[in-house]
């Protein structure tokens, strides 16, 4: 494929006036656009918090916790740009402020600066910069998208700003600045404002740097009086004002954007010549996108999880993963997902369970703690007696198998150190490696995190999924079903149908096929590996099961 790229370019993509409004799935676009031109592309996140990684971040506020292949727990918006790119991202394309002051401060003391003073500027957004071209040579990427979290106007952005002018100084023709910034439509006045963008775009040349590309996001497609406006007030030309509507589906946004011309202006911007659009791939995409809008028969499936309320609103956002994938499985299929999220708290009362016959699939996702424990486990048992296709993740497989293990093991008061820490028979327990790192407090990024594989059990339901005996998933836990129960267990009838190599760490459990229709769970989190035109496999087969209900 014909293209012509001396060195790499670099986009930049930051925030105007509000947060939450779009700048990862811009950037995923972008980079999705960028890909269809047969460019390599590679994309960063920049998390402007002095946490060192996501892993220690509430659900509940920030979002779900993203995991890498390298065990690295990041923002979800790495999620976002492996899903649309169909690629697995490496560590160094994840950045916090902890982590870049970390290495600065590490560097200062194994005397790196030969005695310089060290300060916030230069030597912060050097090393932002260090980062940023060393993931560049990692995927030796034509061109690299890099987000930087927060808005504009922001303390905590303004060093990334910095690191994003010194770039493009340095070498104007090889740099671009994207600003998605949201233009309001008050009820009252029932005008489109451009004001809190213009003033964003003057906030950010504060920084010393101007948008080459403003997105413009609001509930309505701009016009072309407001790109006019837009162009004159903040001083670039119309055509690189980029209007993006709200829409139902984010695989749209790219299309959206090739609408406007958008990746012939950018290349045109980068000096980037004679690409070649890969028809076949952007193609692939358009035919996805078009699926999401024209499947119409549904398929119900209740999420029920822990993370779902935060004061009186639901934050979906913290199992966010796990509905795309949700989504991917159910349009290859030919069906409408519309999932449905439910308080784990609410199962406590058993009333409430008749609630799910409902549903034609339940999904209890990972977690952590013991709130909400015991009506998951009553969601489990309803859902294992009712013959209703149950799919667990992570805590979600914990929870099963110590429901089965009190309900048909005889094992009266199985249970986890999460559930009760003085607890006898516990039938999960902490990691033999976890139990030091929890005792001295050392929580951050010490869970076992990331890529490992598994081997799957002949004339299985997890065996007929994948179609293959050796996996690699990603994981994100501290403990497991312990050695000792596992004969109890399965001479009860449960399978264990994923191990460890060593046979040691039970990944997969589930009941044979003619005892229940789908009740399966893994201790992994397959949703990180879920892709829009590559759907998982564990997925797929709770969706079939769920269709056949």
């Amino acid at each position: 494929m014909a293209k012509e790229i001396k060195k790499p370019k670099y986009i930049f993509v930051v925030g105007g006036v509000i947060s939450g409004v779009g700048k990862g799935v811009t950037t995923s676009s972008i980079a999705k656009i960028m890909q269809n031109r047969g460019l390599e592309v590679s994309a960063i996140k920049i998390d402007p918090y002095v946490n060192v990684d996501a892993g220690t971040m509430n659900p509940t506020e920030h979002g779900e916790v993203f995991v890498l292949d390298s065990g690295l727990e990041t923002d979800q918006d790495m999620g976002n740009y492996e899903r649309f790119l169909n690629i697995s991202l490496p560590e160094i394309n994840y950045m916090t402020t902890g982590r870049v002051y970390q290495s600065v401060i590490n560097d200062e003391r194994h005397m790196k600066y030969k005695g310089k003073c060290v300060q916030v500027v230069p030597h912060v957004p050097l090393e932002v910069i260090r980062r940023i071209e060393a993931a560049q040579k990692e995927s030796n990427a034509d061109i690299v998208i890099i987000e930087v979290g927060g808005t504009v106007g922001e303390y905590e952005t303004i060093l990334y700003y910095e690191a994003a002018r010194m770039l493009k100084a340095k070498d104007p023709d090889s740099v671009a600045i994207v600003m998605v910034s949201f233009l309001p439509i008050p009820k009252t006045v029932g005008e489109m404002k451009t004001k809190p963008t213009q003033h964003a775009v003057r906030t950010l040349n504060a920084s010393g740097v101007q948008p080459d590309f403003i997105i413009a996001r609001s509930k309505l497609k701009l016009d072309k009086r407001r790109k006019e406006k837009i162009s004159f007030f903040c001083n670039i030309p119309s055509e690189q004002v980029i209007s993006a509507p709200d829409i139902n589906s984010i695989y749209d946004v790219p299309i959206n954007f090739e609408k406007e011309r958008m990746g012939d202006i950018l290349c045109n911007k980068l000096k980037i010549t004679n690409t070649k659009k890969n028809i076949k791939a952007e193609t692939e995409w358009k035919k996805f996108a078009k699926r999401v809008h024209s499947v119409e028969k549904e398929v119900n499936i209740a999420v029920v999880g822990k993370y779902f309320e935060t004061g009186d609103f639901v934050l979906s956002d913290a199992y966010l993963s796990v509905i795309e994938a949700l989504k991917y499985s159910a349009y290859a299929l030919g069906r409408k997902p519309v999932l449905h999220w439910l308080s784990s708290e609410r199962f406590e009362d058993k009333k409430q369970l008749k609630s799910l016959k409902e549903y034609d699939g339940v999904l209890v996702p990972g977690g952590f703690g013991s709130r909400g424990t015991e009506g998951l486990i009553n969601v489990i048992e309803y859902t294992r007696k009712n013959k209703i296709p149950y799919f667990g993740i992570c805590y979600g497989m914990q929870l099963m198998v110590i429901e089965y293990a009190r309900n048909m093991a005889g094992i009266k008061d199985a249970t986890s150190p999460e559930i009760d820490p003085k607890g006898k028979n516990l039938v999960v327990n902490v990691m033999e490696a976890q139990e030091e790192l929890v005792k001295q407090g050392h929580l951050g990024g010490t869970m076992r995190l990331g890529g490992y594989s598994a081997k799957i059990k002949k004339g299985t339901q997890a065996d007929k999924a994948y179609g293959k005996s050796n996996i690699i998933e990603r994981h994100r836990h501290r403990y497991e079903v312990s050695i000792d129960y596992i004969k109890q267990l399965e001479e009860s009838g449960l399978i264990f149908s994923g191990t460890s190599p060593d046979g040691l760490l039970m990944e997969i459990a589930e009941l044979p096929k003619k005892v229940h229709p789908f009740f399966l769970a893994a201790q992994f989190h397959p949703e990180f590996l879920a892709r829009p035109l590559d759907p998982h496999p564990l997925f797929t087969a709770f969706i079939k099961a769920s269709i056949k209900k």
